[in-house]
């Protein structure tokens, strides 16, 4: 069965490891004004990369927001996973559909209706005034904690359906057997539920870590133009300046920092647990 399977990884494979190797082949060349792109064999775009503060705080920044929106996330994917997942099937149907529901529609259109909500002529600040509860509209985009909070909405479905997925393979005779010795429900949630849901807790915040790190839109619409996270800055490395050897560099930095702080996750929940358990 296993060989079965051989054609489907390796045709992913190919078609994830030649656009990662043409990055990294680009990142090694240099820029010029005249010729745009000099083929070469050179760190220099590394090295920029990590020698200028500019390029550092993007990173740096972008990480934050990534974390703390993955946090964020498992925090309130965590109940609404369970509850999903022990829900009896005449509700369970309906509930799926409204979280998978938000999937169908584009990051930039939700984000843009964040805008219309947030914006200084937005519902939000147009119902403040119209009560006399603000005087001026208030500030409530272009900032970092309205950027992780949209972005919390954005990945909180794909966070709460992985939950689910594995919460529900546990066995509801186990969380009953804790319960009829004398354990709290949090306290039968924390020991029994939980180490047996790590598999889906790592899954989910591997996927919006990656979907964070790479976000676009959001730190766009919502972040204004001061606010730089690594995409948008290498979007406009490759399209507005045209420096396509450090735009390479940016991306394949990013996909490593991305790929290392993944894996870091996943091997320190399983550890923390397994030595708990």
């Amino acid at each position: 069965m296993r060989l079965l399977t051989l054609p489907a990884i390796a045709i992913v494979m190919a078609m994830m490891m030649a656009p990662m190797a043409m990055l990294l082949r680009y990142s090694l060349n240099i820029y010029t004004p005249t010729e745009l792109m000099v083929e070469a064999l050179t760190l220099q775009n590394y090295v920029q990369v990590f020698a200028d503060p500019y390029f550092r705080d993007v990173l740096i920044l972008t990480l934050e927001v990534a974390a703390a929106t993955t946090a964020l996330a498992l925090i309130a994917g965590l109940p609404a996973g369970y509850t999903l997942a022990r829900m009896t099937q005449r509700w369970k149907m309906w509930l799926t559909l409204a979280t998978i529901l938000p999937l169908m529609v584009g990051n930039v259109v939700r984000s843009a209706g964040w805008l219309a909500l947030l914006g200084n002529s937005g519902v939000v600040n147009s119902t403040a005034q119209w009560l006399g509860l603000a005087q001026q509209p208030m500030q409530l985009m272009f900032n970092r904690w309205a950027v992780i909070g949209v972005m919390v909405t954005i990945v909180l479905p794909l966070m709460v359906m992985t939950l689910a997925s594995v919460i529900e393979g546990i066995p509801r005779n186990v969380e009953e057997a804790a319960a009829n010795l004398g354990a709290r429900p949090f306290t039968v949630f924390r020991r029994v539920v939980l180490p047996q849901a790590m598999p889906g807790v790592i899954a989910g915040m591997s996927l919006v870590f990656i979907l964070c790190m790479n976000a676009y839109a959001t730190p766009v619409l919502i972040g204004g133009p001061r606010f730089k996270m690594m995409t948008p800055e290498i979007y406009q490395q490759f399209v507005g300046l045209n420096n396509w050897p450090f735009g390479a560099a940016l991306a394949f930095m990013l996909l490593v920092v991305t790929l290392v702080f993944v894996l870091g996750i996943g091997v320190l929940l399983q550890r923390s647990y397994r030595q708990r358990t």
